[in-house]
């Protein structure tokens, strides 16, 4: 189960769905308000964001998965962890902090959500995307950015707001890294910078078992920047410490 950055979509992992198929089962969820979800009326919260997720977990008939988020994903990854500890068989986190946000971090992001409510979707472009892609996707990956801005363009206003809303609600998660009982893999873009790896390798350090990866040439969105990597990571961890794959 893998869950996708803000302000994107399930869209993000489509090298994911396609790379990590002969593995396992990959199933990617659009978290409420983005792609093809409904946002509902509900208070801004991750924890619905989790809960969301086991209720697909439940549609299915699947008791537990290895779940893993990227940025935004992450957050919800772990809120999934605090609230659904019985469903994990494994965690993955992909360039996400396990830190609550700082109260300037938290103005900003209600700056942001007055803004694409008022003004659409041009503050996410001129502010958010450039922090998203790392300096050698910019420079040598046109395609990759291209697709990324058109991403960020389509997200629903009411839903990047509510989304950001709940992520500057966010506690600190890294007691529920401590108490995990499953392997964590925490994989990080070297160029990151929101999420940079002193941050990645704080969440590897805090989980009983825990180890990092670092993707070369990647900035926050590692899985879109350099695919091939992270599924290499991601498939390593999947079968040497879940056995997946093997008949």
């Amino acid at each position: 189960m893998l869950l996708h950055a803000f302000p994107l979509s399930s869209a993000m992992w489509l090298a994911q769905r396609e790379g990590l198929a002969k593995v396992c089962r990959v199933i990617t969820p659009d978290l409420r308000g983005f792609g093809g979800s409904r946002l509902g009326e509900d208070e801004p919260s991750l924890d619905l964001m989790a809960d969301d997720v086991v209720r697909l977990l439940d549609e299915e008939g699947i008791d537990r998965a290895v779940v893993g988020g990227l940025s935004m994903g992450g957050y919800v990854t772990m809120a999934f962890c605090r609230r659904h500890p019985d469903r994990v068989l494994g965690v993955i986190l992909a360039d996400t902090k396990a830190s609550q946000d700082p109260p300037p971090a938290k103005e900003n992001r209600e700056r942001i959500a007055q803004a694409v409510l008022a003004g659409g979707s041009d503050v996410l472009v001129t502010e958010v995307l450039p922090a998203l892609i790392g300096p050698t996707t910019k420079e040598r990956r046109a395609m990759v950015f291209g697709r990324v801005k058109g991403l960020v363009q389509s997200a629903p206003p009411r839903a990047v707001a509510w989304a950001q809303r709940a992520m500057a609600e966010r506690p600190d998660s890294f007691e529920t890294l401590n108490a995990l009982k499953v392997p964590l893999l925490v994989v990080v873009g070297e160029e990151d910078e929101l999420s940079p790896p002193a941050d990645a390798d704080a969440m590897a350090q805090a989980a009983p078992d825990g180890r990092m990866e670092i993707i070369p040439k990647a900035g926050h969105l590692s899985a879109v920047e350099q695919p091939e990597a992270f599924n290499t990571a991601v498939a390593e961890f999947l079968t040497s410490e879940l056995g997946a794959g093997r008949r």
